[in-house]
């Protein structure tokens, strides 16, 4: 069984993935270089997603932030096109229910893995009339001396969805952090589809497999549920376009932390680019957490 993915928020732009069909997009992959991070958070007692997207091009880093409320509207959206050094640090205002959004941040000494998201060196601060909202990176007294806020507190934003594009011929990488304030997780998935008369499917948990699958030609689309930190994760796979199709297009992978009771909601056959509508009402209830991985195979 695998879901069907609708409707992440809705405000992208460009910076958003505009794919509506099947994992099998053929998009090139530097323009794939991205990370979306989805936080439910509360502006002035209204429940709220702040999408956090990191991309990176031949261009340079970029940056995009959109706030959507609870009917999926779009209240507003910053897009910070791939930087000239002048564009690693600024603030926007903006309004939004009759107040002021802060957004703030500083990327100028930011330190970045493999991947378009920082790792350590930077703030993203977002606040709405003097009250902070969402707080990423680890130069935080640095963001409160930015941000207009009456007291320096960490927000209680909760990151609920992220989705993360990774590259490798036969081993593809990610950090995830499941729960709420738990532990950050090295996730390694293992996949060969080349040349093998049974391909397989391993995945690996901080170096300890988790989960295996051998005839995937047979089983090339399916879920399968994984303990981490003693609690259950759904995993969902789609390796068609890899085994039938040019490996050149991109396998899905997503790791799902609440486990639905309406499984006639979901689509066994398919798995593709954005949120089901009762995914994401889960989501917004603070019940949920899913990690999308894209992999590409290096030519």
């Amino acid at each position: 069984m695998v879901i069907i993915m609708r409707d992440f928020p809705s405000c992208f732009g460009e910076n958003g993935v505009q794919v509506a069909g099947s994992s099998s997009s053929t998009a090139p992959k530097a323009a794939q270089n991205l990370v979306t991070c989805v936080y439910q958070c509360k502006l002035q007692g209204h429940s709220c997603l702040i999408t956090v997207t990191w991309n990176k091009n031949l261009m340079g880093q970029g940056l995009g932030v959109s706030i959507d409320d609870s009917a999926n509207q779009c209240l507003c959206k910053v897009d910070i096109k791939p930087w000239l050094f002048s564009k690693r640090k600024g603030s926007k205002n903006l309004h939004v229910y009759s107040g002021k959004v802060d957004i703030c941040w500083d990327l100028s000494n930011a330190r970045f893995g493999s991947g378009p998201e920082p790792v350590e060196g930077y703030y993203l601060a977002i606040a709405f009339d003097q009250e902070l909202v969402l707080l990423l990176g680890d130069l935080k007294k640095e963001a409160h001396k930015k941000v207009d806020i009456r007291t320096p507190l960490d927000s209680d934003a909760v990151l609920v969805a992220k989705r993360e594009h990774i590259f490798g011929k036969k081993f593809y990488g990610a950090k995830a952090q499941f729960w709420d304030k738990g532990l950050i997780h090295d996730v390694v998935i293992e996949c060969n589809t080349v040349d093998l008369k049974d391909p397989y499917l391993v995945i690996r948990i901080d170096s300890k497999m988790v989960m295996q699958v051998k005839k995937l030609k047979w089983k090339f689309r399916g879920n399968q549920t994984i303990l981490v930190d003693g609690l259950p994760v759904q995993v969902f796979w789609d390796v068609h376009n890899w085994l039938f199709r040019n490996a050149t297009n991109n396998a899905v992978f997503m790791f799902q932390t609440c486990v639905c009771a309406e499984k006639s909601a979901f689509d066994p056959s398919v798995l593709t680019w954005s949120c089901s509508q009762k995914l994401r009402d889960h989501q917004v209830q603070g019940l949920s957490f899913s990690l999308m991985l894209y992999a590409w195979k290096h030519e």
